[in-house]
């Protein structure tokens, strides 16, 4: 407990950016956190979210010092902040803290990995409707503070293209579109018209950390 403070995290703040050191993790307490790939002309994707279930620069686990991704305030909310130092030590000291984060990193990896399957094998749609069903699980919110232009960045297309996928989900009665926001109407119909990556995605979360969301 010494080695923990408790901190805001605000609307778009950069927690740790890419390609720098990784001084700190954090461990969200409300509030979503995006893992995003930083390519050289500036753009960016989602690679993974994370809530309350787990914590950020996972890899300083195997003792990375710098980040290889930047991690991005989604949906504001706080975190637990502690220093990577303090955080190896407790790894390496603490049992049972230690088998928790292994099993962390077991379903983060999995959550990148699906993702990436994913964004493969499925279309907009359904991929907008996982997506959606993911900040719902990690906000506790049927009402999320996120725009159509933070939909496409997310996931990696153009904003015309996003408005249109939206727009049927919206039609269909599962979501409405309001300013900077998105309200899921219909939570059973919007997992309905994901994809089968969402209810995998949540079998591998539960299998390795049992009493996620509780």
């Amino acid at each position: 407990m010494p080695h923990l403070e408790h901190v805001p995290c605000r609307r778009e703040q950069i927690l740790v950016d890419a390609d720098s050191p990784l001084d700190h993790i954090f461990f969200p307490d409300s509030g979503v956190v995006s893992v995003m790939a930083v390519y050289s002309d500036g753009s960016t994707i989602e690679m993974a979210t994370i809530g309350r279930e787990g914590c950020t620069g996972v890899q300083a686990v195997f003792g990375t010092s710098r980040s290889s991704a930047r991690y991005w305030v989604q949906i504001p909310g706080s975190a637990t902040k502690i220093s990577r130092a303090a955080f190896t030590r407790a790894v390496r000291q603490m049992p049972s803290f230690r088998g928790l984060i292994y099993a962390y990193v077991q379903a983060f990896t999995e959550q990148i990995l699906l993702s990436g399957a994913c964004n493969g094998a499925h279309g907009l749609k359904q991929r907008l409707a996982r997506w959606l069903l993911m900040m719902r699980d990690r906000s506790d919110d049927d009402a999320l503070p996120i725009t159509q232009n933070l939909l496409a960045e997310m996931l990696g297309v153009q904003r015309p293209t996003i408005t249109n996928a939206a727009g049927e989900l919206e039609r269909e009665g599962l979501i409405e579109r309001g300013r900077r926001q998105v309200t899921i109407l219909n939570r059973p119909g919007l997992m309905k018209a994901s994809c089968e990556c969402y209810q995998l995605l949540q079998t591998r979360i539960a299998f390795h950390l049992p009493k996620t969301y509780a």
